[in-house]
Order: structure tokens, then sequence, then C-alpha cells
């Protein structure tokens, strides 16, 4: 799954849902390549019914189909003023951290790796719409673009589509597409969901 450039990611829609799910496909193919569920305690999604579910805990676990070994794994504690989310391995060895930027204006993430040293930036419009992952020196190695849904989906749900893209010239890390598809299911976690 970690072989390709280009994801799509859709959000479920739910009547009432309390543990949000994705599904990933290749946008080239419109095969299904993996599928992405959190994974909370029963107190929390209790208190989903009470406080905004942006504040409290949540993992998701993304896998390349339903009953699959884990292949990456968001998590996020508790937040108040900044959002701190680890991302691990399919071992659970971390291989970054996003820490949401104090003050932007359409969301955004400091990235860290896994010695918590800046490796990127995910900077995002004024509309919260598109973000770009940037190395430290200001050069745009991917995107996160968030896709229109239709009206009746974009005004009665809070379930999003994606495209995340790597751009194929970049030098990238081993671990950009992995980190890139983990900003995309962090930005609607900590920027998007109700």
């Amino acid at each position: 799954m970690f072989k390709l450039k280009t994801f799509l990611i859709k959000e479920r829609v739910g009547f009432l849902k309390i543990v949000d799910t994705f599904d990933i496909y290749d946008p080239a193919t419109g095969a299904q390549v993996g599928i992405a569920r959190e994974n909370i305690s029963i107190v929390v999604k209790v208190l989903r019914f009470l406080i905004n579910k942006r504040l409290l805990p949540t993992t998701v676990e993304v896998r390349e189909r339903e009953g699959g070994r884990v292949l990456l794994t968001i998590s996020r504690g508790v937040t108040l003023l900044r959002s701190h989310v680890k991302v691990t391995d399919s071992v659970g060895k971390q291989i970054g951290l996003f820490k949401s930027k104090l003050f932007s204006i359409g969301g955004g993430f400091h990235v860290l790796d896994n010695l918590e040293q800046p490796v990127a930036e995910i900077k995002g419009d004024w509309k919260g719409w598109h973000f770009r992952f940037l190395t430290p020196e200001g050069t745009e190695i991917g995107k996160v673009t968030k896709k229109w849904a239709g009206l009746g989906k974009e005004l009665f749900t809070s379930a999003d589509n994606y495209v995340i893209a790597l751009n194929e010239t970049a030098a990238i890390r081993p671990d950009a597409a992995p980190l890139l598809l983990a900003a995309g299911l962090a930005i609607d976690t900590v920027f998007k969901e109700k």
C-alpha cells in the first residue's frame, strides 16, 4: 500500500456514528487498498455524546483490509490548545509526531521524526481545504486536498473525502508515504470532526 504516491480517502457516512471509518483507494485504478478505523474505549464513546470529539483521545488503525494486520497507527491524546498526534508503524515503532500549530488560519502541523526533530511542516490554506507537506527548506513534497462530496453530504454530515498525493519529483524520505497518509487522517480527526 505504501508504494503508492496518491491515495483517495473516503470517510464513511453513518447516522449517529460514534467511531469513524475511512476507506483508502488507489485513485488511478479505483481499487480499495486499505481501511482506517478508530479504535477507542467505551468511556470515550460515551463521552462523545457530551464533549466535542476533537477534545477527546483517539486512535486510528490503518490496515490493508478488514481484519488484516495493523500497518500504521495514529494516536492523539486529550487536546486542550494543541494536538499531539503520534504515528507508529506495524511493530509499534514511532515514525513521526504531528504537533498542531497554536495559531494558524487554515490549520497545520509541525512534523517531527521519531527523535522529535523537525522534518516537515503541514500548512493549510485559509479555508482549510488544501494542505501542503513542506520540507524545512520550503520544498513541497506532497499535498492533502479535501474534495467536494456534494451538497447533501457537505451540509448534513461531517464525512469528508481527501486526495493525498506525494510529488513524483521530490527527493522524499522512505517514510514519507505513511507520514502523509497519517497527516491526511490527522487533519480530519484534529481539525474537521465535530
